[in-house]
């Protein structure tokens, strides 16, 4: 597949020998603004604020993560990877389907600095539609940092919306203090 500035892609479903690479692909990001989050006693509610100097967040290694590239016998999950033109990681999704409530987990996706704003993401997300088609769940569900506004953004374009927060879930970890907010959309 090629992006909107002629850059080639290659997507696939990952295989044993992209753990390495899906292991360190720098998933940090650098924002200018954040979503502030007003908790009420009927919900809550979500204000973009700037932040100067602008925030950089690199995430900690999910030693408790496992996932290694192979699907092994788990028919209900999948990664999807993107590779640039030199065939380095351009990044990866992994998601996993609950057959109980139809849903569709992104698990994670993170885009190398490199390649961000090049459709990679989208594309990765694609697949993941495409999985979720097959697997037959109603939606596609995720959780991201109110500090990460740029995800915050690229899911709201793919059609996602707020349906979820959660203060406690980064309690007790090197994101305390941060706030997980919730996103779905309708398997297309």
């Amino acid at each position: 597949m090629t992006t909107a500035d002629n850059t080639a892609y290659h997507y696939r479903t990952a295989v044993p020998a992209d753990a390495e690479a899906i292991e360190t692909l720098d998933g940090s990001f650098t924002t200018g603004t954040v979503f502030q989050v007003t908790v009420a006693d009927d919900g809550f509610a979500l204000r973009e604020i700037p932040v100067d100097p602008p925030l950089t967040k690199v995430f900690p290694e999910d030693e408790s993560d496992g996932d290694d590239g192979d699907e092994g016998d788990d028919a209900d999950s999948r990664t999807f990877v993107a590779h640039g033109a030199a065939g380095d990681l351009a990044g990866f999704v992994a998601v996993s389907y609950s057959g109980w409530n139809r849903r569709l987990t992104v698990e994670d996706i993170e885009i190398a600095p490199e390649h961000r704003g090049r459709g990679v993401g989208r594309a990765l997300m694609g697949l993941a539609v495409e999985f979720a088609r097959e697997r037959g769940a109603g939606h596609l569900w995720l959780e991201v940092t109110n500090i990460n506004a740029p995800a915050i953004h690229a899911y709201r374009r793919m059609g996602f919306a707020f349906c979820g927060l959660d203060t406690a879930l980064y309690s007790g970890t090197p994101s305390e203090g941060e706030q997980a907010l919730y996103m779905s959309m309708p398997c297309p």
